[in-house]
């Protein structure tokens, strides 16, 4: 019997071709895929709603054949099963999100707390105001509670300290205090051009990435392929986006230890990549610059000069910044051995991106399940094994180094700009869609499935947060209470990519 059909990353098929399976057997067969496995992991796994009743779809990722598995289970609302986190605990937040969206219980889940406050959730009841956080009745410990309004520029969300003195003992994280909707509005909103303005806004930092996973979702989805020029332009930006993000990110490593050179400089050199972007699509975010089956914004010989220009000057200061801050005493004593996650805590949570490569778990999409012109690039993932912040430093300061000779190589080789004219699209009925992106941050994930008509009926996005929240919990044990905005601004993790 087959349990699973196995397709690659970016293919669509037809819904009916993916088996569907009792609960039991879908629990076994997908644990037991995982089962002993650094190199699988699951990359979503959600409900899709049909009447009284809820299809289950799991999509496991094979990183060493590049195959995606997936299988398909039908059970009714309200059901009560055994959970898959039981067995793999990166299951789940999956299951708890199913549990708000169709009432779904299980009899062994290891901490069934709500994900988040949709408007929509099955049980209304549940409110922000009775959130079970978790306590310890003891004269000897303390609770301190930040957000979730915040003195800085970032989204709401609450964490509540448990900590003996200085020493955290505990770390709860909980978010979900805004709802945007998003999944639904892809749905609601009927045009490309609409829809894709709102991949755009899923995660500002992170606009490249999500509109990127959007565009070649849609494109397999109405069965188009690509040209060059689309690949490029998207394989470029996507490098041009981590360069700026990770270089904002040092600044900001550099404010939480009170170093204010690095802060400036590495501050400073952000703002050239954005306004680069700028001068390319009119965007610094890159807004409009990533659009389904066209561009209208074509890479020219021109382009190429200017960003050569603009590498020119960031590349001394960026090598000058980068070697005194990684030699500096003070820096270092801040950074390393501070905010330690395991290699065996990052399988177990089941994180993404640069939060698994930390602590030696190579997860790089780029390499595992390439899109775009990542065939074409010989990538190896930056990979360190320590998981501290000294770690999660390093690896930003070599992806910048990294993807800077990416881009190099991608301007050197500027294909000939056709795709000027927007095709007609239409996804075809009835099938199921993939597609899988390395953001700056890690893995995103979408999924879509049309139906009869072949209009969306389902819009399921996954940030690289979703996964890796729970980890910067983790980071924060054992240490004193003033290292945790280090350890947060190491992950810097998004707010808004977890409450869609």
């Amino acid at each position: 019997m087959n349990y699973n059909v196995a397709i690659r990353n970016n293919q669509s098929i037809p819904v009916k071709d993916i088996p569907e399976q009792s609960y039991h057997t879908f629990l076994e067969s997908n644990i037991g895929l995982l089962k002993d496995r650094d190199d699988r992991h699951c990359v979503n796994y959600f409900g899709y709603g049909i009447g009284e009743s809820v299809k289950l779809f799991c999509c496991i990722a094979d990183d060493s054949m590049h195959l995606i598995y997936v299988s398909s289970c039908m059970i009714n609302k309200g059901a009560t099963l055994n959970s898959f986190a039981k067995h793999n605990f990166a299951f789940e937040k999956f299951e708890r999100e199913i549990n708000e969206n169709f009432g779904i219980k299980y009899t062994d889940h290891p901490w069934f707390k709500p994900v988040r406050y949709a408007h929509n959730r099955i049980e209304k009841s549940k409110i922000m105001d009775n959130y079970p956080f978790y306590g310890v009745d003891s004269e000897e410990l303390h609770e301190v509670g930040v957000g979730p309004v915040h003195a800085g520029i970032i989204e709401p969300g609450h964490f509540r300290f448990i900590c003996n003195g200085e020493q955290i003992m505990h770390l709860e994280i909980q978010l979900g205090y805004q709802h945007r909707g998003v999944e639904q509005l892809f749905l609601q909103k009927k045009s490309l051009l609409e829809r894709t303005i709102l991949a755009e806004s899923i995660v500002g930092d992170t606009t490249v990435g999500h509109t990127t996973a959007f565009a070649n979702l849609w494109e397999s989805l109405s069965d188009y392929q690509a040209d060059k020029d689309l690949q490029f332009t998207r394989t470029l930006a996507l490098e041009l986006e981590r360069i700026a993000i990770h270089t904002g990110d040092l600044s900001a490593m550099c404010t939480d230890i009170a170093y204010q050179l690095g802060s400036s400089v590495f501050g400073r050199l952000r703002t050239p990549i954005i306004n680069y972007m700028q001068e390319w699509c009119g965007n610094r975010l890159a807004k409009s610059l990533i659009r389904v089956g066209k561009t209208n914004f074509p890479y020219t010989e021109y382009h190429a000069k200017r960003l050569n220009e603009v590498f020119v000057a960031y590349e001394p200061d960026f090598n000058e910044m980068i070697t005194k801050l990684f030699k500096l005493p003070s820096a270092l004593s801040r950074f390393e051995r501070t905010g330690v996650v395991t290699h065996e805590e990052v399988k177990l949570i089941g994180t993404v991106g640069m939060a698994a490569r930390m602590s030696g778990l190579n997860r790089d999409i780029r390499l595992s399940h390439p899109h775009n012109l990542y065939s074409t690039i010989n990538h190896e993932p930056i990979i360190k094994n320590h998981g501290d912040v000294y770690s999660r430093a390093q690896i930003r300061k070599e992806e910048v180094k990294q993807s800077i000779g990416y881009v190099k190589a991608l301007i050197n080789d500027i294909p000939a700009f056709t795709s000027l004219s927007e095709p007609e699209l239409k996804p075809r009925p009835e099938m199921f869609a993939l597609s899988l992106v390395e953001g700056w941050r890690g893995e995103i994930c979408h999924c879509a499935i049309t139906n009869n008509k072949g209009e969306l009926a389902l819009y399921k996005i996954k940030d690289p947060s979703f996964h890796n929240w729970l980890a910067l919990a983790q980071s924060v044990r054992n240490n004193e209470i003033s290292d945790f905005p280090i350890c947060n601004k190491s992950f810097n993790l998004s707010y808004c990519g977890h409450d869609l």
